[in-house]
């Protein structure tokens, strides 16, 4: 099966018309590359959009779903699930650094940025004074895509490096992709754990649902 990733209603009926076969509505609260429709805005607009255009396809919400409970919400308004990711950058597992995963839990939601300063194209990252000096209007502004990422690279890299060496300046420029569901990391979680949290959360918040239903 093929899936498309999409930030626009409009996306998602040219992706439908291409033929795929699951479409991945992803709202503005995403880590990396995000559009401007959030995420409890775009979900019911892609699921009314393709069934008036009479296409059957699952729709997996994304963006900014860090628990359980946030899933079944999104299925609530018509998606058949979700698909996530900064919840993941939180865990040993990942891919992230330890200065970074420290930067997560410490984060609150509204500290990232919508910016083009590391790939060229705007993309949601924790913010650090590396956002505001590229977007300093005295500046020189970014690059597009892909010589924004040929400067951005291997400075992150080097800043990375600095940091595990304990330079305290570099660990203030540490960052990495990821969404405003940062403000809902409270810890650093074992994979394991993050299914686990989220089936737990699930199941208490379909219940809850059920029962303002009056479904027993």
């Amino acid at each position: 099966p093929a899936a498309a990733l999409v930030g626009a209603k409009e996306h998602a009926i040219r992706q439908a018309e291409a033929g795929v076969d699951i479409i991945v509505a992803q709202g503005t609260e995403a880590g990396g590359h995000c559009g401007e429709v959030s995420t409890l805005v775009l979900i019911p607009e892609v699921v009314r959009e393709l069934a008036r255009r009479g296409h059957d396809i699952p729709v997996l919400a994304a963006g900014g779903i860090m628990t359980g409970g946030q899933m079944a919400g999104m299925m609530a308004a018509g998606a058949q699930g979700a698909w996530t990711g900064s919840v993941w950058l939180a865990t040993p597992e990942a891919e992230t650094s330890e200065a970074f995963r420290d930067k997560m839990v410490a984060a609150r939601s509204r500290d990232t940025v919508r910016s083009r300063s590391r790939t060229g194209k705007p993309a949601r990252q924790l913010k650090t004074p590396w956002h505001a000096a590229w977007e300093d209007p005295q500046g020189p502004g970014t690059l597009p895509m892909p010589l924004m990422g040929m400067v951005s690279e291997p400075a992150f890299a080097r800043i990375e490096r600095e940091a595990a060496a304990g330079n305290d300046n570099a660990r203030e420029l540490v960052s990495y992709f990821v969404g405003q569901g940062v403000g809902l990391v409270e810890q650093v979680r074992s994979s394991r754990q993050v299914v686990q949290d989220f089936r737990e959360e699930f199941l208490e918040a379909a219940s809850g649902l059920a029962a303002a239903a009056g479904i027993e």
